[in-house]
């Protein structure tokens, strides 16, 4: 028995989506967190965050027709790995800031150690629901 049952994939995409929304808000401090953009604006400018929540949108956009979409599910599955590529290189880069950065921050910190291995669950989770889509 999968655990990708319709009653599962409906929570998850919820749980991205949802994730996403109230994630960025709680971790931005509702966009007042100047450090959680200062320590990488190429990906969490206010318009980037804005964005991060407009993907949890399509995410809950399509939690109930998910099976209709297949392909815009794999797209939210690359979507999720650019994010895991994108830490993983900040990660390597910024490791020894980490440590100031939970002195100062320790909201901030968080995001920054744990956002790409969220990514990750998610990314997997939509490639499979994708790949589960495809056979239906």
């Amino acid at each position: 028995m999968s655990i990708l049952t319709p009653r599962n994939i409906t929570f998850g995409f919820y749980a991205a989506g949802f994730g996403n929304i109230f994630g960025i808000w709680l971790f931005s401090v509702f966009y007042t967190n100047d450090l959680m953009s200062a320590l990488y604006p190429q990906v969490f400018s206010t318009f980037g965050l804005l964005l991060i929540q407009v993907w949890g949108l399509a995410y809950l956009a399509v939690s109930r027709s998910y099976a209709q979409v297949p392909w815009l599910v794999a797209v939210f599955a690359l979507e999720k790995l650019a994010y895991v590529i994108t830490w993983l290189m900040w990660i390597g880069q910024h490791r020894s800031v980490l440590s100031d950065v939970y002195t100062q921050s320790p909201l901030t910190a968080a995001f920054y150690s744990g956002y790409g291995l969220i990514d990750l669950s998610f990314g997997v989770f939509f490639a499979a629901v994708a790949l589960k889509s495809r056979r239906a």
